[in-house]
């Protein structure tokens, strides 16, 4: 593989055409797979819930309909049907709420809304770090270049299992399949090593932003890609040397290069000393998950 590669992804076509295949260097594309269910049970949590996605889609009827109406109807779909984990700020579960909720800077500054997420950082066999670009169509943070997949595990039974972080790191396997294309068999939950938590909040624009407790996951392996252009605008390996050119281009304001702001705060305080672990395989040295850094 090269040092640098980098994928320009189709904006849109036509579902019945299929979409062309990346391949890695060292691992052949396969075919995505179905995840069947957990069977694992969890305990019976007491939460506290929210807003039925009814009543919140009669409130944006009413209130939003023009802003609404912009929306992708993939991004507006995932909006409403998603279910984010409400959290404290110690990690305790405390309820859900729709994605749309949970993004909306007016409830999470009204409620406090703070729902668990993850971010991926994978790394290919020469130790370059994914990177990829959000597509224009996405709600928060269009267009800003991030970590290899930034997600949410959503409130189901397979997601919510909190022993060793699994209910996380089975999420991040099925996003890294709906955002890249990348296979289960390509990304085990086994080899996901979670080195930590953050906790932030930022406001993407006047309407949308985050507010997040950040389950940090890294993995190195070989994947094949399939990049989802309702999720991905653009994909790129880079060394560290790039990705310092990448920083430093963005605190410019050169060629239009923006970094969403979980990226940034990993990479400003943890990713380059974490990096050295990647390459001597002693990632677990790095790991703490006890403390929940709070981070601005």
């Amino acid at each position: 593989m090269s040092m640098m590669a980098s994928v320009q992804i189709c904006r849109r076509f036509s579902p019945l055409v299929a979409r062309p295949a990346i391949y890695s260097a060292n691992s052949s594309f396969l075919s995505p797979v179905s995840f069947a269910s957990s069977s694992l049970s969890i305990m019976p949590i007491r939460l506290r819930c929210r807003a039925s996605v009814h009543s919140v889609r009669a409130a944006s009827t009413m209130g939003d309909t023009i802003t609404d109406a912009n929306m992708d109807a993939v991004q507006r779909r995932l909006m409403f049907d998603d279910e984010c984990i409400l959290v404290d700020e110690n990690d305790r579960v405390v309820g859900h709420d729709t994605k749309y909720n949970c993004h909306l800077m007016e409830k999470i500054e009204s409620e406090n809304l703070l729902h668990r997420a993850f971010s991926v950082f994978l790394f290919n066999s020469n130790y370059e770090l994914l990177l990829q670009q959000r597509s224009a169509t996405k709600v928060t943070f269009p267009l800003v270049w991030t970590n290899t997949c930034c997600s949410h595990p959503l409130y189901r039974e397979s997601e919510l299992i909190e022993e060793n972080a699994l209910g996380v790191r089975n999420a991040a396997q099925r996003k890294l399949l709906d955002e890249l294309g990348i296979p289960a068999e390509d990304v085990p939950v086994d080899e996901f090593t979670t080195l930590g938590r953050i906790l932030y909040k930022a406001p993407s624009d006047g309407r949308w932003g985050e507010h997040e407790l950040d389950y940090l996951l890294f993995i190195v392996r070989d994947v094949g890609m399939h990049p989802n252009p309702d999720e991905v605008a653009d994909v790129k390996y880079v060394n560290r040397e790039q990705l310092k050119e990448i920083l430093r281009k963005a605190n410019a304001g050169e060629d239009g290069i923006k970094l969403s702001p979980w990226f940034r705060l990993v990479v400003e305080n943890f990713l380059f000393k974490w990096w050295d672990h990647v390459e001597k395989g002693t990632l677990m040295e790095a790991a703490d998950m006890k403390t929940i850094h709070k981070l601005a």
